[in-house]
């Protein structure tokens, strides 16, 4: 076990946690959201930055280093005091100019001292940053580089400094579940997965979630995944639903330079809003028009607030839901917003297998919102589970009232399928669903019907159900009797529920 990191909640990927920093002496509560620092253009004083929830910050070593006067500043002031920051700093190392640029002076073995000289609390090694797409012998080479730099900054000398290990390997989902595997096995301690942000400009956030559930696949269950680049509120849901516990943002910076205010459904433009929907404290005191005629330090400035109190509301959010138990319904609701999302969250249902184990076997209510909702963890461990019982004789599975003419009566409901009514009051049956169920759900519960028939071949099973589409009975075998419940009555006495 990484002693620096403790889980305290989980729900689906999703975790509550706590990542010690010893070189701060500070316990930074997960998942966290760091805001982004450049130290030549400051939008938001950092030591501004708890007052919106910010317990740690990122800048980048390499600016520091590269500008003398910085660089003199930081190795006498320390990191803290040039910024005005008593929380933990995590200082990036230039990888990401490497990307923009081609080639950076400085190493990693440099790099990590000087990070270390100036008093940063988390490092980070020169790692190379393949971009998506590329030819599969680049980023195989790029990767064992990167795995050869994390290797010499194990023997970096950085005291209390935690340093990180980044999991690279492109869009290969092979070769980020090897990057992880690589980076868990050193003695490094926190592992961002990184050379996502092209992915995220570009809004393939269905990449992302790959990428990143490639990298967890790798990692061990207590090691705390930052998210390098990971900065609109949009897709924080999802980012910590995949097992993300640390994100870096200069969007709430970047964007309000171009006059951009963020929502947690997208991005809009200052020259189009009438109104600020948003009750944060910019949002309460100001209008959309007494902003616009702002000079453009005050205006940038306010914007910038604005951008910080909707991204750690989101994050807060996001807490909460995952003590609540419905982080996947929160992350459903944000994945309908925007196309994009949607094939996030869907891409993260590929995984549904990897996911379920890690989630909890009971919840509050499960709330059936969508399509995408038949494909949870949930649905699929109850189908799993079917194995574990042994119905006997001739069942009757129905969505009806109970029936005395057969040796036992389950009852069924999409998505989840058969079960026995004992189990009615249990998660997740006791789910809410909708009156009008997409085929989805009606596909799902017959394929729990198949698996039901499918494992106990000496039992009868006839299934009394109402007017499911016929494109979900084609997964219900031949040998399972059905009734249309909407068009013939069942023979016998009915004994109600």
């Amino acid at each position: 076990m990484r002693d620096v990191f403790e889980i305290r909640a989980q729900d689906a990927g999703g975790r509550i946690g706590d990542l010690r920093v010893p070189r701060a002496d500070v316990t930074v509560e997960t998942p966290a959201l760091l805001p982004v620092v450049n130290p030549n253009v400051i939008t938001v004083d950092p030591a501004r930055f708890p007052e919106f929830g910010a317990e740690m910050l990122i800048t980048n070593s390499y600016i520091i280093k590269q500008d003398d006067e910085l660089a003199a500043r930081a190795r006498e002031e320390g990191l803290h005091d040039l910024l005005g920051f008593d929380g933990a700093i995590m200082t990036d190392s230039g990888s990401f100019q490497l990307a923009e640029y081609g080639e950076i002076e400085t190493d990693t073995e440099e790099i990590l001292e000087f990070q270390h000289a100036i008093g940063s609390d988390v490092g980070t090694p020169v790692d190379i940053p393949t971009p998506p797409d590329v030819p599969r012998e680049r980023a195989e080479e790029e990767l064992a580089e990167t795995q050869r730099r994390l290797e010499l900054a194990e023997s970096v000398d950085v005291g209390e400094m935690l340093v990180n290990a980044p999991v690279q390997g492109s869009t290969y989902p092979d070769l980020r579940e090897r990057a992880g595997e690589h980076a868990y096995g050193t003695e490094l301690d926190v592992f961002p997965v990184g050379a996502v942000v092209p992915m995220m400009n570009d809004y393939r956030y269905d990449d992302m979630a790959h990428a990143v559930a490639a990298a967890k696949r790798g990692l061990g269950s207590d090691a705390p995944v930052h998210l390098f680049g990971a900065g609109h509120p949009m897709m924080f849901a999802l980012a910590v639903a995949l097992g993300c516990d640390l994100f870096d943002s200069a969007a709430y910076a970047l964007y309000a330079r171009d006059d951009r205010y963020l929502t947690v459904h997208g991005t809009e433009s200052l020259a189009d809003l009438e109104y600020f929907p948003c009750s944060c404290p910019i949002c309460v005191d100001h209008d959309p028009e007494e902003v616009r005629r702002m000079a453009d330090p005050a205006r940038e400035e306010l914007l910038a607030e604005h951008n910080l109190h909707v991204s750690f509301t989101e994050l807060r959010r996001v807490k909460q839901a995952i003590r609540d138990g419905d982080l996947l319904e929160l992350v459903e609701a944000r994945a309908h917003a925007h196309p994009r999302t949607l094939d996030g969250y869907r891409a993260f249902l590929d995984h549904v297998r990897q996911y379920e184990a890690s989630d909890p076997a009971s919840k509050d209510t499960f709330f059936y919102a969508s399509a995408e909702s038949a494909r949870r963890p949930e649905v699929r461990r109850h189908r799993e589970r079917l194995d574990r019982l042994s119905p006997d004789g001739h069942v009757l599975l129905t969505e009806g009232p109970r029936h005395d003419g057969y040796d036992d009566c389950w009852h069924v409901k999409p998505p989840f399928g058969p079960y026995p009514r004992e189990l009615s009051e249990t998660y997740p049956l006791t789910a809410e669903t909708p009156d009008r169920m997409d085929d989805a759900g009606y596909e799902m519960a017959a394929k729990a019907v198949a698996r039901l028939a499918g494992e106990h071949p000496d039992a009868e099973f006839t299934l009394a159900h109402e007017s499911w589409p016929a494109d979900a009975l084609d997964y219900v075998p031949p040998r399972v009797d059905t009734v249309d419940l909407r068009e013939e009555r069942l023979t016998g006495p009915q004994v109600e529920p």
